[in-house]
């Protein structure tokens, strides 16, 4: 069964993990105010790195000064976010000392952003700042294309927003790929996904990364 933004919305504010749509040719994600919540909802250890997800300004500004980035490259970081959709993996300035709302989505001296956020959710993300994701899956299986397969995958314990819009149906889905970028603004694929595979493969979509961004 499916959920309306009111019972998906007081999901999040009680720290449950709650599925999420997006648009063609991206699938769902899960999300939630706490990392356990996620790991959990996908039966996955509970102390798993997850991605922190970008969506609010809030926690772009305060990004700013944790990432080892310059201001350039902050701005490239930014946009691959906003116009791309992709999830990132940036080096931080200090591994050691990630406050403890970034610590679940840094390891090994890198921090995994997700960028991915579909207009009609906009309103219903907005109070929350903080929020970490993942694919929507259970472990070993494949990520939900739909809210439909999300229902049957997670069951009644997660809630599964409706597509605020008539999803296409048709359409291939995939995961983000990961975009690994470094301090001097070097890209490199870290995990293949949906924006890579519609621009034929790794080397063609960091081509077109060069020529539309720089870096």
């Amino acid at each position: 069964m499916l959920s309306d933004a009111t019972a998906v919305r007081r999901a999040l504010a009680e720290g449950r993990a709650v599925v999420l749509p997006n648009p063609a040719p991206l699938t769902c994600v899960v999300t939630a105010t706490r990392p356990e919540a996620v790991n959990l909802a996908k039966r996955r250890p509970a102390g798993q790195a997850v991605a922190l997800w970008a969506h609010h300004p809030d926690t772009l500004g305060r990004l700013a000064g944790l990432l080892d980035l310059g201001p350039a490259t902050l701005r490239l970081a930014r946009r691959l976010l906003d116009e791309e959709l992709v999830t990132l993996l940036v080096p931080v300035r200090e591994p050691g000392s990630a406050p403890p709302w970034l610590a679940p989505a840094t390891q090994d001296g890198w921090t995994l952003l997700f960028g991915a956020l579909w207009k009609p959710l906009a309103d219903l993300l907005e109070p929350f700042p903080v929020l970490y994701v993942s694919s929507a899956n259970r472990t070993g299986q494949l990520p939900s294309p739909t809210p439909a397969d999300a229902a049957v995958a997670f069951g009644p314990d997660v809630p599964v927003l409706a597509d605020p819009v008539p999803a296409d149906t048709a359409a291939t889905r995939r995961a983000t790929t990961t975009v690994r970028l470094d301090s001097d603004g070097r890209m490199d694929v870290h995990r293949h996904g949906a924006q890579d595979g519609g621009h034929g493969g790794a080397e063609e979509y960091l081509a077109h990364l060069g020529r539309t961004y720089g870096g």
